[in-house]
């Protein structure tokens, strides 16, 4: 990935066996479909959480405390966006059906297609930072118009609409109404059909793709290292098949974590374009010539910021909730009469 702070053999080895993982996560779930208990789940999502937290450690070692807390930094925002992106994953899954114990299955392949388009839009983002510094005034402003957009947003009914490459598809290849097991193609009175499964695939990658477009500059306002930024990508998706089934309806308790993430993108996006005047090489900004006076935050300030707002806007979610629903709960006993 080029690291400035890393050596290429600790990057090629830490990848290796972060992938190795990842594929004996998948091959796990396909030697064993079904649907997972809360243990199971809660196990799976530690080890996870625990492996991030263990790995920036890790980095503190090798390089500095700087790499890992912009590490620690990006991998809580990268996480934090990445539990929004459930909420649709649910309404995706139960809009085409998926059957319960497949999908464990659907939701890993979705997420190795993230993982690839991601790294991808990683490389392009980090070669177009290196020659353009000027793009950061645009993620920046882009950043503050998806905060806005989350909490105009908020409270609205959320539905899954297909974008244009699911409408596609459903137009252009013949697809069954059945699903097949895990089968891309089935036989259906002697002729070959696609399942529903290429469908539900493709709705996952390229939704998490779209989501990818507020992730990637969101963590290129906390680092600029490309290794950093694909790891925390990396650690984010980790784990998000077993969280979607531990959290269930403990998704929509989340009430207020819209607005943690609005303030989180407002954040970064004011941190980058105070980045963009810092390295200002446009010519109608002060004359082309950086703004010294502009104040710098540092990781450690954008660590703790972060960790305060989910902090505050996950504990105010469950305590309101909770209020809710003991005030909605009915009542037993006796009632007396007037």
């Amino acid at each position: 990935m080029g690291s400035a702070h890393l050596t290429p053999l600790f990057e090629i080895v830490s990848m290796s066996v972060i992938l190795t993982v990842i594929v004996l996560d998948l091959l796990w779930v396909v030697r064993r479909p079904h649907i997972p208990t809360m243990r199971e789940c809660s196990i799976w999502v530690g080890f996870y959480v625990m492996a991030a937290i263990i790995f920036g450690g890790v980095l503190a070692l090798v390089a500095n405390t700087q790499l890992a807390t912009e590490f620690y930094a990006g991998w809580l925002t990268e996480y934090s966006l990445s539990i929004d992106n459930l909420f649709i994953f649910v309404i995706i899954l139960a809009r085409f059906n998926v059957p319960p114990n497949r999908q464990q299955e659907v939701l890993m392949i979705g997420i190795i297609i993230a993982l690839v388009l991601r790294g991808i839009m990683i490389l392009i983002g980090a070669s177009i930072i290196e020659r353009f510094s000027w793009v950061f005034f645009i993620f920046g402003a882009f950043l503050l118009w998806t905060a806005i957009s989350l909490i105009r947003s908020h409270g609205e009914d959320e539905d899954y609409e297909e974008n244009r490459l699911v409408m596609l598809m459903r137009r252009f290849l013949p697809i069954h109404t059945e699903y097949d097991g895990m089968k891309l193609r089935t036989v259906v009175e002697g002729k070959r059909l696609w399942t529903p499964l290429i469908i539900v695939i493709m709705a996952l990658g390229s939704t998490d793709l779209m989501f990818a477009l507020d992730s990637i500059p969101a963590i290129f306002g906390l680092t600029q290292d490309p290794f950093i930024v694909f790891s925390t990508n990396l650690f984010a998706l980790m784990g998000l098949r077993q969280l979607y089934f531990l959290l269930g309806g403990l998704l929509d308790r989340l009430i207020y974590l819209p607005y943690g993430l609005a303030a989180i993108l407002a954040f970064i996006g004011v941190k980058l374009i105070m980045e963009a005047l810092h390295t200002n090489t446009l010519s109608f900004i002060n004359g082309g010539e950086p703004l010294a006076g502009v104040p710098e935050i540092p990781i450690l300030v954008s660590l703790g910021i972060i960790v305060v707002v989910l902090a505050v806007t996950t504990f105010a979610s469950l305590y309101v909730s909770r209020k809710h629903a003991r005030r909605e709960a009915p009542r037993i006993g006796p009632t007396s009469e007037a």
